[in-house]
């Protein structure tokens, strides 16, 4: 799969984007899968012909230990989406990304569009459950970069793990959408998504048409897609985000 075809900003019903199936590194236009060593810490893990911590002294990059960890429950775990948004703030796009089973968190869906026209993922609590994600080991340019691209959401800290570094999350400013019984949504490929919230809403396939071609094609007008915020916000709405620690 090329991990680079598209991206959701480019075409938001490819949203989340193209995940990979395993651990890598973003390597500018290229990913670089990562082997686990059994009972060896991600530095010395293998990438190519050496480990993580020699691929990222080679390039200059920032050791490991000097990075944030982002827990990434959206369109952060494509490598595309990452990659643009790296060079649109003019920064390096070198980041190891590690898959995690992440404590109390999984995907739901934000009460808000975004301006490209997908409805985007914020982390939901599941007590008791873990969930399958990457983790993006960020430098200090890059958070600062990625915290200018989320300015819907809030980077929080988690709770962290015996034996694990703090890692931080992007939680929505917005509310999760609902079910009817108030139940938050978990996050599902976009097409099926949208066509779910247009069929039990009449409103909004007043306001978006019938298909989500049509929802994406009509949200990008700003007074349209301030319509729709206004009507997931007076819907079915849950406040569950991830907790913070």
């Amino acid at each position: 799969m090329d991990l680079f075809a598209d991206d959701p900003m480019a075409r938001p019903l490819t949203y989340p984007g193209r995940v990979p199936a395993t651990s890598g590194v973003l390597m500018d236009d290229a990913y670089v899968p990562l082997h686990p060593v059994t009972g060896r810490p991600p530095e010395e893990w293998r990438a190519g012909n050496g480990t993580l911590a020699a691929l990222l002294a080679r390039r200059g990059c920032r050791p490991l230990r000097e990075r944030h960890r982002v827990v990434a429950v959206g369109s952060n775990a494509a490598p595309s989406q990452v990659r643009r948004k790296f060079l649109n703030h003019r920064v390096r796009p070198i980041v190891p990304m590690t898959l995690e089973d992440v404590p109390g968190i999984a995907p739901g869906v934000s009460a808000h569009v975004s301006r490209f026209g997908y409805v985007p993922a914020a982390p939901i609590e599941t007590p008791g459950e873990t969930s399958r994600l990457f983790v993006l080991w960020l430098d200090e340019h890059q958070l600062a970069a990625m915290d200018l691209t989320e300015p819907n959401y809030l980077r929080r800290p988690l709770t962290a793990e015996p034996g694990h570094r703090p890692a931080f999350c992007y939680t929505g400013r917005h509310g999760c959408i609902a079910d009817g019984q108030g139940r938050p949504r978990r996050l599902t490929a976009q097409r099926p998504l949208i066509q779910s919230l247009l069929d039990e809403s009449p409103e909004l396939r007043h306001l978006c048409g019938n298909t989500p071609d049509d929802f994406v094609a009509n949200v990008r007008d700003d007074t349209v897609r301030e319509a729709v915020y206004r009507l997931f916000q007076a819907g079915h709405r849950s406040r569950t985000g991830a907790a913070g620690g």
